[in-house]
């Protein structure tokens, strides 16, 4: 049997897009992916290359910028060739911020179609802290991606 393997990246200020990247992570492993969990700041876009299914988990800052530490990460991930690749984007936000709510989460959505990825599932936007209602819809968010990888093969 072949096995998935899958690469979370997180970018955290509160410590919520971390958990949201453990949900994902936990998860995926319960699904039986080979899961590499790292911060983006400690990240080479270019790791993507080497799993199955990819998957962003950044929070958005002040109105509607990308984390700093994220920023090399983001531009290096645009100029990839990530065909044949799963990918899914997730974050945590505050919905205080209105329209700038989790926009980091469709830009790095809009950055992965660039390299030929294809989207496994739809981005999730959690508010603040994961809830079970948030767990729960992460697990599937996951399952997801799983599904759609292993159709691939």
């Amino acid at each position: 049997m072949f096995l998935l393997t899958a690469h979370v990246v997180f970018a955290t200020i509160t410590g919520n897009n971390e958990d949201v990247a453990d949900i994902v992570t936990e998860k995926l492993e319960d699904l039986g992916c080979q899961v590499t969990e790292t911060e983006i700041s400690q990240t080479d876009a270019a790791e993507f290359q080497q799993a199955n299914i990819c998957v962003v988990c950044a929070y958005t800052y002040d109105e509607g910028s990308l984390p700093d530490e994220g920023l090399d990460f983001y531009e290096d991930l645009q100029a990839l060739d990530l065909h044949g690749k799963t990918f899914g984007v997730a974050g945590s936000g505050d919905t205080f911020y209105g329209e700038f709510y989790n926009t980091t989460v469709d830009h790095f959505e809009a950055a992965f179609k660039l390299t030929g990825a294809q989207q496994g599932a739809t981005s999730v936007k959690i508010n603040l802290e994961p809830d079970q209602a948030a767990i729960d819809e992460l697990d599937d968010f996951a399952s997801q991606l799983v599904a759609h990888a292993q159709a691939k093969r």
